[in-house]
């Protein structure tokens, strides 16, 4: 498989590093001077950038007829347009917010309990994301994500980025810390318990080896997909 990669920081190097010991060959490392390559000659693009420009990175392939991955966060006021323009040029498409396969395990997770909590009006919610200093979107992806799977399964109406835990919304607490690679939990609390699921990343290798097994499924399909369809879990 030959690949470019859009973003050549610390995430960019990882997959670069796995994808060369599954036996795969990157082409193009496309960071923000790089201007001399042609996507024609790849057969996916994986995206890892900023941002800022995640969206044209996404657009470029999907113009281009690029299968792409992406695991870039922040840019999520422009996913709709990718998504008509996936359509529209019938390409694949295949975002996460976290390619980890423990973290998409963990989501799973997350939406079976918010679906048995709904009814327990008794208990409070709120999310807790850490992560390092150089991470440029707060709260992470991962923890929207999170948060937007409770607001599904139950009553809640939105999320707000507070420590506290608050009446009738899913509370973020945010932090970031030097040389931290990623910690989540999802707590709800009462006055007489408390329950908590948490996920901690040691190191980048499973983000880097969920966006490599992506772009592998991705070869030859058309559509829009998620990291459900690759670790084929059901709703």
């Amino acid at each position: 498989m030959k690949i470019a990669l859009f973003g050549y920081g610390k995430m960019g190097k990882v997959v670069e590093k796995i994808a060369s010991n599954r036996g795969h060959k990157i082409i193009y490392k496309i960071d923000r001077n790089n201007v001399n390559y042609d996507l024609n000659k790849v057969d996916v693009a994986i995206d890892f950038s900023t941002p800022k420009s995640a969206f044209l990175n996404i657009r470029e392939a999907l113009e281009n007829r690029i299968p792409v991955i992406s695991g870039t966060t922040g840019w999520s006021k422009n996913y709709n347009e990718a998504v008509k323009l996936c359509n529209k040029k019938n390409g694949a498409f295949l975002h996460a917010s976290n390619f980890s396969l423990g973290v998409n395990i963990f989501f799973e997770i997350n939406r079976q309990l918010a679906k048995i909590m709904n009814n327990q009006i008794e208990y409070g919610i709120k999310i807790k994301e850490i992560h390092h200093n150089e991470k440029i979107d707060t709260p992470s992806g991962t923890a929207i994500t999170l948060a937007e799977t409770i607001i599904k399964e139950t009553d809640y109406q939105k999320w707000s980025l507070d420590e506290n835990f608050k009446d009738n919304e899913v509370s973020i607490e945010s932090k970031r810390i030097s040389n931290k690679t990623g910690t989540h939990e999802v707590i709800y609390k009462s006055k007489i318990d408390e329950i908590k699921i948490k996920h901690v990343a040691e190191n980048r290798n499973g983000f880097g080896l969920g966006a490599v097994l992506a772009a592998e499924w991705i070869l030859g399909k058309k559509g829009v997909f998620s990291m459900k369809d690759v670790l084929k879990i059901n709703d």
